[in-house]
């Protein structure tokens, strides 16, 4: 175990931007804690990626991710909050099960993990939380009703933005990045046409570029409270 290599928890990391964010980050040499239901199951053989199964949205997988991090690295620098549900379909089809479902991934899961990982970095003096939002949640299109991606996605923009100006004098970074249309399994080939022309580029995003701006939040310094779109310019406005 070193004291001076950097550390950051990734959640959701098993496919898609999650596992795009766990490379990235061996790439520039931070141990990684990597958390999703069933991580294990890819048998990464990295010594410097250690794999935390369960359930985001319970405590108790929590207090395991912290731990483990803990007692493998001794410390947590960085936070990139990935884990989330996106489920598109008119408001008056959303099931109670859909309801709780989203609520517990993109808020409960938010919750529970950022509280405990906070708590260490107030100890420690310093600290950098990410979220992975949404473009939608703040543009929405009424060929994608998606409002309880709304619901969620947006209170994770509000609290970015409050917990930046809690944490602001305490050394820790709380931003975002707020993703437009990516490629990745969540999205079925057949649907990837009709998500290009969503965003005015006309092209769906790479994970390699959600990767690319978390990386530069991570080196930004001087940023805070931001919500960096990555979207195609989706957030600019109606088009």
């Amino acid at each position: 175990m070193t004291t001076e290599q950097k550390v950051a928890v990734i959640t959701g990391a098993s496919q898609g931007i999650g596992a795009h964010l766990v490379q990235g980050f061996r790439q520039i040499g931070y141990g990684v804690v990597a958390n999703s239901r069933s991580i294990s199951k890819l048998g990464l053989r990295d010594p410097e990626i250690v794999v935390v199964d369960g359930d985001i949205s319970s405590p108790q997988t929590a207090e395991r991710i912290v731990d483990a991090a803990i007692a493998r690295f001794g410390r947590v620098d960085t936070l990139v909050n990935n884990a989330g549900i996106f489920l598109a379909k008119p408001f008056v089809e959303y099931s109670e099960a859909d309801f709780a479902a989203m609520v517990a991934v993109n808020l409960a899961g938010f919750f529970h993990i950022s509280q405990k990982v906070i708590a260490r970095m107030l100890r420690a003096g310093s600290g950098h939380v990410i979220n992975v939002t949404a473009t939608i949640a703040e543009q929405p299109a009424a060929s994608l009703p998606a409002a309880l991606a709304s619901l969620t996605k947006v209170g994770l923009n509000g609290v970015t933005r409050a917990l930046a100006i809690e944490y602001a004098s305490r050394g820790i970074r709380v931003n975002a990045v707020s993703p437009g249309a990516v490629k990745t399994p969540m999205h079925a080939p057949p649907m990837h046409d009709f998500l290009a022309g969503m965003q005015p580029m006309g092209r769906m995003g790479e994970t390699q570029e959600i990767l690319e701006a978390v990386l530069y939040l991570e080196k930004a310094a001087f940023v805070t409270g931001e919500i960096l779109h990555v979207d195609g310019g989706a957030a600019a406005g109606r088009w």
